[in-house]
């Protein structure tokens, strides 16, 4: 959520980004919003007004009544009461107001970072770095699905009829991988200086729409009946909501924390759901990272966490690219954000497997993170990143890993959640 008083002062600003972001029909909004702040800060100022002159009104009656001169103080508590009455109406008009100020700031996209590139779509999101050699083996790879049957390691019949689409059951050798990965991940981030976390797995209202545009959140969240609960779709949902209305010391920044999770999506609009395999479902784990740091830090973390993921996958042999999100594929609270892909030899092409971005202040405003800093109070800038999403993340590890005979190389870094294993031997 932008700063008011930035809107303000910057109608042309905020209109110009509207239009990078390819959400003309929203521009209305600026001026409205901006109309309806002064009308908002009108009525402040004189129930700010009418309260000063009643408290200087009751100083004079208090006298009056002491000089026994009891018919001009009556005649000052009507003057009194005729005030209350028009503060009373000033007080639920700053409320209405505040209210639809605050319900239009909450729909306007932050402001985007000026190295974005302008694009409508993820179609046209641009490739920054590929990481290591793509390679298509001479022999066919099977669908992911097929690699995972012949471990008896999925069982997507018996999840449906349980859950119906979009679930899975690991099991054996794959649902050992899947496990092997998590762990590896939350090492990896632990030796670079994050703090591990588990956080909570529902969050409430206040929380969610603190942390993502509604547009997200109609689109992700499970809503609990009857609770004030929402499911996760991310763990960064809680890891943000951890700082809500807090003040933090300037030299406790950096926050550097990773966090494991489920993570559940209802995936409302989403192509693919159907189909059988395990690239978008509606329930996984994932392994994260996220930082709470001072603004000027913002940029840098940014490279860092990004460049985080490109080593984890690089250290399992996965060959990988980042891609630099266009204005029109930012969601809405969003600064800047990188995809990494990794590199899929059966469809020969990359797809994504992480997601990192920088939020600027639009959660910190939100939540009331604010830092503690010599010189005053300022929000803090919030960034995350996915460390790891398995299932997803198998289908590039068993399709890079594939060997001609059906096994699976076991990189070295995850021999030791293996079990000292270094091949995957099929079933059938």
């Amino acid at each position: 959520m932008l700063d008011m008083k930035f809107v303000r002062e910057n109608p042309d600003i905020v209109k110009q980004n509207l239009k990078n972001k390819f959400q003309e029909e929203k521009l209305p909004l600026v001026d409205e919003v901006i109309e309806l702040d002064k009308q908002s800060r009108a009525a402040k100022q004189e129930a700010d007004d009418l309260r000063s002159n009643r408290n200087k009104i009751s100083k004079q009656i208090g006298a009056l009544m002491g000089q026994g001169k009891k018919e001009e103080a009556e005649e000052l508590k009507k003057q009194v009461n005729a005030n209350s009455a028009r503060l009373a109406e000033l007080e639920a008009l700053e409320g209405e107001l505040s209210e639809k100020v605050l319900k239009i700031m909450m729909t306007i996209p932050n402001i985007i970072d000026p190295s974005v590139p302008i694009g409508k779509d993820d179609s046209e999101n641009v490739e920054v770095t590929k990481y290591g050699d793509p390679v298509v083996p001479d022999f066919e790879i099977p669908y992911h699905t097929e690699i995972m049957e012949r471990f008896d390691g999925i069982d997507l019949d018996a999840a449906g009829k349980v859950a119906g689409n979009g679930f899975y059951y690991l099991m054996g050798d794959i649902a050992r991988l899947h496990s092997a990965v998590i762990s590896y991940a939350r090492d990896f981030m632990i030796d670079r200086g994050f703090t591990y976390c588990v956080p909570p797995f529902m969050i409430r209202s206040n929380v969610v729409t603190g942390v993502m545009s509604f547009a997200e959140m109609d689109a992700m969240m499970y809503k609990i009946e009857g609770e004030d609960l929402y499911l996760i779709g991310t763990s960064e949902h809680s890891m943000i909501g951890k700082f809500i209305d807090t003040i933090v010391e300037e030299d406790s920044l950096p926050r550097t924390l990773t966090s494991y999770s489920p993570c559940f999506r209802k995936e409302k609009g989403a192509h693919g759901i159907e189909e059988r395999g395990v690239y978008r479902i509606h329930q996984f784990e994932k392994q994260e990272m996220i930082v709470v740091c001072k603004p000027e830090e913002s940029p840098m973390w940014f490279d860092k966490l990004w460049q985080n993921t490109v080593d984890l996958f690089r250290s399992m042999d996965i060959p990988v690219r980042t891609l630099e999100c266009c204005s029109g594929d930012l969601a809405d609270l969003k600064v800047k954000s990188f995809d990494v892909e990794a590199w899929s030899p059966r469809q020969k092409k990359y797809f994504e497997v992480g997601s990192c971005s920088n939020l600027g202040d639009a959660q910190a405003r939100r939540l009331k993170i604010r830092v503690n800093g010599k010189d005053g109070k300022y929000f803090a800038h919030t960034l995350n990143n996915t460390v790891v999403a398995p299932p997803r993340m198998l289908i590039a590890f068993l399709e890079n890993n594939l060997n001609a005979d059906g096994s699976v190389n076991i990189p070295e870094v995850l021999r030791p959640y293996m079990g000292g294993k270094d091949k995957l031997i099929p079933k059938h």
